[in-house]
C-alpha cells in the first residue's frame, strides 16, 4: 500500500522551523491522506489503517492547534 507508506513519511517529518504556509500546506496533506485512508478503511476494516489514521489526525491536531496560537486573555 503506497497510501500508507506516504501517510508514515508524513507522520515521521520533522514539524519544526515552519512557516504558517508551511503549516497549512502539511494539515492539508494531511486531511486528504486520512480521507484517502478512510474510503480504504471502509472497505476493508483493516486495523492497522485505523491506526495509522489515528497518527494522522493527532499530528494534524498538533499542526492546527500551533496555527490557531495560544488565546489573549
Amino acid at each position: 500500500m503506497e497510501l500508507i507508506k506516504k501517510a508514515l513519511e508524513f507522520e515521521s517529518r520533522k514539524m519544526s522551523n515552519m512557516t504558517t504556509s508551511d503549516r497549512v500546506s502539511a494539515s492539508r496533506e494531511a486531511k486528504s491522506l486520512i480521507l484517502s485512508l478512510n474510503e480504504i478503511y471502509k472497505e476493508t476494516k483493516d486495523p492497522e489503517i485505523m491506526d495509522v489514521m489515528k497518527l494522522l489526525t493527532a499530528k494534524k491536531q498538533k499542526i492546527e492547534k500551533r496555527l490557531k496560537g495560544n488565546p489573549t486573555v
